[in-house]
């Protein structure tokens, strides 16, 4: 990415959280977090991608409550960021931070499982 597409990028991911916290009253959204925008090159499309803590439900409901949103959050980036041309929002779940957490807990699992299979510590006189 240029230094451009970086710099509008990081604004998309500011106001568009922000607008999510603030301004979004759909029952539908989770505890939603935008952890990564990426903007193509000629600044017409931008893939918008969030993580959602719950189920496999819950993040079905949160993607369509974004998607129902895309024109209200294009609408509040056109007033905000100045552009003559908004890029077009395109929501994806982001899985990195979930994978994340799954490797976390069976590290976690092996470690304890690990501590179990110890033998004793013997005291030497």
């Amino acid at each position: 990415m240029s230094r451009r597409t970086e710099q509008v990028a990081e604004m998309i991911k500011e106001i568009v959280s922000t607008l999510i916290q603030r301004e979004l009253r759909d029952p539908r959204l989770g505890f939603v977090t935008i952890t990564r925008v990426e903007v193509s090159p000629d600044l017409k499309h931008a893939k918008l991608l969030f993580s959602v803590m719950g189920t496999e439900e819950a993040r079905k409901d949160t993607f369509k409550a974004l998607k129902g949103a895309s024109g209200y959050l294009r609408r509040e980036l056109f007033h905000q960021l100045q552009m003559k041309y908004v890029p077009e929002l395109h929501f994806e779940f982001d899985g990195g931070i979930e994978h994340g957490d799954k490797i976390q807990r069976i590290l976690q699992a092996i470690e304890q499982e690990e501590k179990q299979n110890q033998p004793p510590e013997t005291k030497e006189s």
